[in-house]
């Protein structure tokens, strides 16, 4: 409380408390209480306007995936240079589909996975949380490491390929589009009371890019972010583009070569056309599910289903073999 408030209102209430009809009719109580309520205004707006300066400055701190909710806007404008979008804001197409194949192969393409699940986890016990919960070990990894992990159900088959990124506050889950509320409806059930762990699906809070194909490390570099190029599969940063924050991993959902590319909604539209500048060809998902077959990369409903455990369906490099030991 201010000065101010505090020196008014005690002289108020003692007023109000022994004398209505004093408090009426008595000039000076009356300025003395107008005064009070003049200076209570003041310093209600004084503190409005340093909760606002706190909330700019909490902006400005560097990304640990909590981004607001923004209006999404960047469909809007591939969809008005010509590219086809499903009712379910799935990219299908830019007409483009041999081109774009071709340039996985012999230049680069940038793919919009945006539609693909995120999920947070948080809490000081979200490593052995997920340890216990996929078939990656977890414990050995440290911040802006990363790795990939296979979701399983308890007799061990298989329900999704998920994509990892550890942070200094959280692990972020890149998983398909059709598992994303399964397996956070699952993971949430597997919390125990005493257990420190939150998980959150922040899908529409974020957009994702993937960036592969053998010129894609020049695209990289050409962007300041040449420092990633030839660190491990997984390997996680932050960084400032133009006063946007996005985190950029090795490797994505498709291949181990590459990178993939997270921001808000808000800077989507202006990442996407800098990789677009560099040459980078767009990918719609009718290519991309030609190019998920030939690159031998599983999808749940399809080559992942109940049928088969992680090692019958090949993901050998998903799994820990020595956990626990």
């Amino acid at each position: 409380m201010t000065t101010a408030t505090a020196t008014a209102t005690p002289c108020v209430a003692h007023l109000v408390s022994h004398s209505t009809a004093r408090l009426q009719h008595s000039r000076a109580a009356l300025l003395l209480h107008q005064n009070a309520a003049f200076r209570t205004k003041k310093t209600t707006k004084n503190n409005l306007s340093s909760r606002n300066t706190s909330s700019t400055i909490a902006a400005a701190l560097p990304f640990e995936l909590s981004p607001p909710p923004i209006d999404h806007d960047f469909l809007d404008s591939v969809t008005a240079e010509g590219a086809k979008v499903s009712e379910e804001g799935i990219i299908e197409t830019f007409e483009n589909d041999d081109e774009a194949l071709d340039a996985f192969d012999n230049g680069v393409v940038v793919m919009d996975l945006s539609h693909f699940g995120r999920i947070r986890a948080s809490g000081d016990d979200r490593i052995q949380f997920l340890h216990n919960q996929t078939t990656a070990n977890f414990e050995c990894l440290s911040e802006g490491q990363g790795c990939e992990t296979v979701f399983v159900t308890p007799t061990a088959r298989t329900i999704d390929i998920a994509y990892a990124w550890i942070m200094k506050k959280a692990v972020l889950l890149m998983v398909s589009p059709e598992t994303c509320g399964n397996i956070t409806e699952m993971l949430n059930k597997y919390i125990f009371f005493a257990d420190k762990v939150e998980i959150q699906d922040i899908t529409k809070q974020t957009c994702l890019f993937a960036l592969s194909g053998p010129k894609s490390s020049e695209v990289m570099a050409n962007l300041n972010l040449g420092d990633l190029v030839g660190q491990p599969y997984g390997t996680n940063r932050h960084y400032n583009v133009n006063g946007m924050p996005i985190t950029v991993g090795v490797g994505n959902i498709i291949s181990e070569e590459g990178f993939s590319l997270l921001t808000s909604p808000a800077a989507a539209d202006s990442v996407w056309k800098t990789l677009l500048s560099q040459g980078a060809i767009p990918l719609g998902s009718n290519a991309w599910e030609k190019l998920r077959i030939t690159q031998g990369r599983p999808a749940p409903g399809k080559e992942l289903t109940n049928d088969f455990n992680v090692l019958e369906a090949g993901l050998w490099n998903s799994i820990s073999l020595n956990k626990g030991t």
